[in-house]
């Protein structure tokens, strides 16, 4: 399956959606975000996240497969003010998403062109289950 890939995720993060509740998780990276602009949300929506770094991501490497509930991108317009009468202003954009943990996944095949790019991955669902 073909997915679009969030990398550099926290492995807390990760951690905390593998015990299958809905999370908001808010994006920074700007890596992230471009790819996250080329996806619309939906049901049957997947999404690789992985701990790993973009430049690193190649086959065999794991992550988690997600389900994309809602996704937000906006510009945020900061302003800092430095000895009474100084400021710098600045924007961020920032990507906030909702997302349900769906299985453990390994890459297969790593597809990014570079950085104004999204980068997209075929990933094999993991089909490891355990008595209980």
């Amino acid at each position: 399956m073909r997915c679009a890939a969030l990398t550099s995720i926290s492995p807390e993060v990760i951690r905390d959606l593998r015990s299958g509740r809905p999370r908001t998780i808010e994006l920074q990276s700007t890596h992230n975000i471009v790819t996250l602009a080329d996806v619309e949300p939906g049901p049957d929506v997947h999404i690789f996240m992985t701990s790993i770094d973009t430049e690193d991501l190649s086959p065999g490497d794991s992550g988690i497969c997600v389900f994309l509930i809602s996704s937000v991108i906006s510009m945020k317009r900061i302003v800092e003010y430095s000895q009474g009468n100084y400021y710098e202003e600045r924007e961020r954009m920032s990507a906030r998403i909702q997302v349900k943990y769906c299985a453990s996944s390994l890459v297969k095949e790593v597809f990014h062109e570079g950085l104004c790019s999204p980068t997209q991955v075929e990933v094999l669902k993991s089909a490891c289950y355990h008595a209980g």
